[in-house]
């Protein structure tokens, strides 16, 4: 299987196109991925369908942390999650092999657009649509890239996302 689109990150400056900040910046940087990665954590977790994940087995006891780096960073944020938590290899080998799951993905993305508003994400609308596409795009990528966790490359690149979708 030939490997979905992966990115750079944004430039030096960390900011997005033309000076725009980055989807990262306009949530409101790392303390508000962290508010909506717990936001989404608890959602799940009272989701009958989204739970299901979270309970077949354990979790690292630091999950929205870590989950909240990841986000971060795929969002135009620092690289926190590749240089000290672990690569794209392991996320991507830890989410594969389940088959396809469509009402678990409709189910965690319900749970995502709740928890933006949970995590006081702003209302801003370009935001809330470019945060939803990305969610989609990104579970697609995790989730569904691959047929066993043994299919999975080694060298994956964390994905990265800016107001006009996947960087490359």
């Amino acid at each position: 299987m030939s490997e979905p689109q992966r990115s750079a990150p944004a430039d030096d400056a960390g900011r997005g196109p033309a000076g725009r900040p980055t989807v990262f910046e306009a949530c409101g940087g790392a303390s508000a991925m962290l508010d909506l990665a717990r936001a989404w954590h608890a959602r799940c977790l009272a989701d009958p369908e989204a739970a299901h994940p979270f309970t077949r087995r354990g979790i690292h006891p630091r999950h929205a942390e870590r989950l909240a780096a990841y986000w971060g960073e795929s969002l135009g944020g620092p690289p926190t999650y590749t240089t000290a938590l672990g690569t794209e290899a392991d996320v991507v080998r830890t989410h594969s092999g389940n088959g396809p799951h469509d009402s678990l993905d409709a189910a965690a993305a319900v749970c995502f657009a709740l928890a933006l508003d949970d995590a006081a994400i702003p209302d801003d609308p370009a935001l809330r649509d470019t945060l939803a596409r990305w969610f989609e795009w990104s579970n697609q990528l995790v989730n569904h890239g691959w047929p066993t966790p043994a299919d999975v490359p080694d060298d994956l690149r964390l994905p990265h996302w800016d107001w006009e979708g996947p960087v490359s």
